[in-house]
């Protein structure tokens, strides 16, 4: 049995976003990091895309929808 350690990885659209040692473990206050960096992600979705290499892919979706 071989154990692997996975790192999250976090993408919007198309792009690794980075990690703070310091927000790894908060998810709301990596958002909240990640929204200053692109606005939208305040309102996108968080879809587990799976496992990619050594990496755990978290992906920040826009929020596709009608106005009014």
């Amino acid at each position: 049995m071989q154990i692997n350690h996975l790192t999250r990885t976090y993408r919007y659209d198309g792009i690794d976003l980075p990690v703070p040692p310091h927000l790894a473990d908060d998810a709301a206050g990596l958002r909240a990091y990640h929204a200053t960096l692109y606005p939208p992600i305040l309102n996108a979705e968080i879809v587990d895309a799976g496992v990619s290499g050594a990496a755990h892919v978290i992906e920040y979706r826009r929020a596709v929808g009608t106005k009014g």
